[in-house]
């Protein structure tokens, strides 16, 4: 293979790369050893805090009960001595600000005797509060940038952890972030808000079906991750993948993932070390990862955690990216959490398996055998359908920016259409429900003979699976699919747990009008209840392929919305039916809500300038020239030909002189939109505007750039072009 040379030096890195970490001597500490190993957990709690203290701090964590003020100097005094003892000398005030990133504030525990010496010291006081600078961090307009006063505040149902580095350690205590005013400049407080609402509701329903004192109801998730992996000299050689994450020039590869050859295929050696040092690294943590495996694009991998407590599953989802890209550098690798890394294949998502649950009475979405029977599985259900049908443009504008705009409708990933499926099982159940107001029977499991006497019967579900579907029903759970690989869990389970509550406070309200302890009259309520939801909202209901054209034209006649762009759809988060039922559950008020649209529509905008601004740049200043000397070098052959007098087939230099003149004139256009400006920068007048802009006309125009010189790489010289290519990239590890 012949190649540039800053190609062929990326290239023979890669080929002779050798692992720079040390083996793991994964043999002397088994997986379940090291699980948890640096987390103050309820059972080091329990170890290390008086039996009255750590009742307390229980209460807290398992029944959202306040904790006592008097409890926090002792439960710091413990925390800092286990830090201690695990080589910390700092500790960090972590939180998730709204730009969907991780930040922390490093303090040492240590402090001046006076005598010349110091002494480790951590305070209740310093453990439930911090005072970060949030003048930086995007408010909204919630705050004006002279303004820098911010608080952390300590998350006690978050596990406090320790972070290893090679030159020491720190203590890490989640904490929620907000302004001096005293509103939400974060991720995780609107997600606490909500887990409260979603209680409150849940437990009404509960009492109605004759539970006296059910546990704290619970959201949960397990965040399924998505990611590639490329090698590191490749990386550095593609200026677009540094600054914006994915690659904005690209040909396809002769080969792509038509083979599905990739998919749950044999793991390479080298990005198998990979992963298991990251796993290591997150068991450590306390992180439940249960599975790995390829994914369908070339260089593409999945990993997926137990689920758990919601607010737990966000904070380790975030750990889980910071772990990601963290250890493939140490193996030489980069690893690419944009949704569409590279055109043509399929991009990442990051599925959210959500559900409700407590400790008396389980999973709340738990059919059982007989789903039909299970009416307190049915009202739950149904509020779910409910909830998504009536809130689905709420659902779909939690997940939109600029990254998941490549990916969402596209043959890989749900489309833009929040719809909900079923299954078999549940769709027949609900249909009895429609047709006569009751459900008599549940499509059964079966067993699955395959015709080999040496294999065992297998057990089959009532029902498949539907791999295009937004918002599937998976046995005990509900996967919402169109959750971006980049982004932070917190957003969709904020929209997913208030839904819930609103439609749970409808369904408890209308039992509640005939609970009066007469079984056979309730049971008729309930059946009444479920009617009445599948008549009105079974209209989310698809069962079938969502791909397809005709469920575009069948979606529009059932009402459903298709918001294709993120500026579709970021204007549904201030709709004000969704800000009266935020405030109404106090989840968010209008000003958050309104802060936090202005601030996704300035993130949208601020990466569509980066893009393209490198777009030019790279257009102007590495594809032109090498498309010039390589117009140079067929000119000089013609002209030696002509000469020599022998004949020269010019059509390749005609063409690609057509093309270096296209490219010219859209980079100039693309430049005339860059320098005409208004839509770049902190602080942009009206977001939405500079955002709509963006996307109907600087979008296309860099895309304009990018096809002619895509096409260029057809035909100009290996041996001129300058960047990596997708083979090279995808194929050479």
């Amino acid at each position: 293979m012949s190649g540039s040379a800053s190609r062929m030096n990326a290239i023979n890195a890669v080929t002779s790369f050798e692992s720079a970490p040390a083996p793991l001597n994964f043999a002397e500490t088994s997986a379940g050893e090291l699980f948890g190993c640096n987390v103050f957990s309820q059972k080091v709690m329990k170890d290390r805090l008086p039996k009255s203290i750590y009742k307390s701090v229980l209460k807290t964590i398992e029944m959202g009960e306040p904790l006592a003020a008097d409890v926090a100097d002792t439960v710091a005094a413990a925390m800092k001595d286990w830090a201690i003892e695990k080589g910390a000398s700092h500790y960090a005030h972590v939180f998730h600000p709204l730009t969907g990133l991780t930040a922390e504030k490093h303090d040492s525990f240590l402090n001046p005797d006076g005598a010349g010496g110091a002494v480790a010291e951590f305070s209740g006081s310093a453990l439930i509060q911090g005072e970060p600078d949030a003048s930086s961090f995007p408010s909204g307009g919630i705050r004006a940038t002279f303004e820098a006063r911010g608080y952390t505040a300590w998350d006690v149902t978050s596990p406090a952890y320790i972070l290893e580095n090679a030159n020491g350690t720190t203590l890490c205590i989640p904490t929620a972030f907000f302004s001096w005013t005293g509103e939400v400049l974060d991720k995780k407080t609107p997600l606490l808000r909500s887990m409260k609402a979603v209680n409150v509701q849940a437990q009404r329903i509960l009492k109605l079906f004759g539970h006296k004192s059910p546990a704290l109801v619970v959201s949960t998730c397990g965040a399924e991750q998505e990611y590639f992996l490329i090698d590191r000299n490749f990386f550095f050689a593609r200026p677009d993948l540094i600054n914006a994450g994915r690659t904005l020039f690209g040909a396809p590869s002769p080969k792509g993932q038509e083979f599905c050859d990739q998919y749950f295929g044999a793991i390479p050696d080298r990005v198998l070390a990979c992963m298991l040092d990251a796993e290591r690294e997150m068991f450590k943590l306390g992180i439940p990862v249960k599975t790995r495996h390829n994914e369908v694009a070339p260089s593409q991998y999945e990993i997926a955690p137990v689920y758990e407590n919601a607010n737990v599953a966000a904070d380790h989802q975030q750990l889980t990216m910071l772990i990601l890209k963290k250890v493939a550098q140490k193996h030489g690798l980069e690893c690419l959490l944009h949704e569409k890394p590279f055109a043509g294949v399929n991009g990442s998502g990051k599925h959210c398996n959500w559900s409700l649950g407590n400790a008396t009475q389980g999973n709340l979405l738990e059919p059982g055998k007989t789903p039909h029977e299970n009416m307190q599985f049915l009202v739950f259900c149904a509020a779910v359908i409910r909830a998504v049908h009536k809130h689905a443009t709420l659902l779909r504008a939690v997940v939109a920016h600029a990254g998941n705009d490549h990916r969402l409708g596209a043959n890989e990933a749900p489309p833009a259409i929040i719809s909900i499926f079923l299954g078999d099982q549940l769709a027949d159940v609900f249909e009895q429900i429609k047709k006569s107001g009751s459900a008599a029977t549940s499509k059964q499991a079966g067993v699955m003979t395959v015709g080999v006497d040496t294999l065992p019967p297998l057990p089959k579900d009532a029902g498949d699976r539907n791999r295009t579907s937004p918002f599937a029903f998976t046995g005990n759970k509900f996967e919402f699919r169109a959750v971006g690989s980049s982004q932070s869990m917190a957003g969709p389970l904020v929209a997913l747990n208030t839904i819930m509550a609103e439609s749970l406070d409808y369904c408890a309200t209308e039992l509640e009008k005939v609970a009066c302890g007469d079984a056979a009259k309730f049971g008729g309520a309930v059946q009444a209840l479920l009617k009445s939801i599948i008549d009105e909202h079974g209209g989310v209901i698809f069962n079938g392929d969502g791909y397809t054209e005709e469920w575009q034209t069948e979606s529009a006649k059932r009402g459903l919305p298709n918001r294709k762009q993120t500026i579709d759809s970021l204007p549904d988060l201030t709709d004000p039916a969704v800000m009266s039922m935020m405030d109404k559950y106090k989840v968010l008020t209008p000003r958050e809500l309104e802060s936090r649209r202005e601030i996704y529509f300035e993130q949208y905008v601020l990466t569509l300038n980066v893009e393209a601004k490198l777009t030019h740049e790279i257009a102007k200043t590495t594809i032109y020239p090498a498309a010039v000397r390589y117009q140079s070098e067929l000119a000089g052959a013609a002209a030696n030909c002509k000469a020599a007098g022998v004949e020269f087939d010019a059509s390749i230099l005609t063409k690609l002189s057509s093309l270096i003149k296209t490219l010219n004139q859209s980079v100039a256009a693309l430049e005339h939109l860059i320098h005409e400006g208004g839509h770049g920068g902190h602080g942009v007048s009206n977001p939405q505007q500079a955002a709509g802009r963006c996307a109907k006309q600087v979008k296309p125009a860099m895309e304009a750039v990018r096809a002619v010189a895509d096409e260029l790489e057809g035909i100009v010289a290996d041996d001129h072009w300058p960047l990596p290519t997708y083979q090279e990239m995808l194929f050479i590890k």
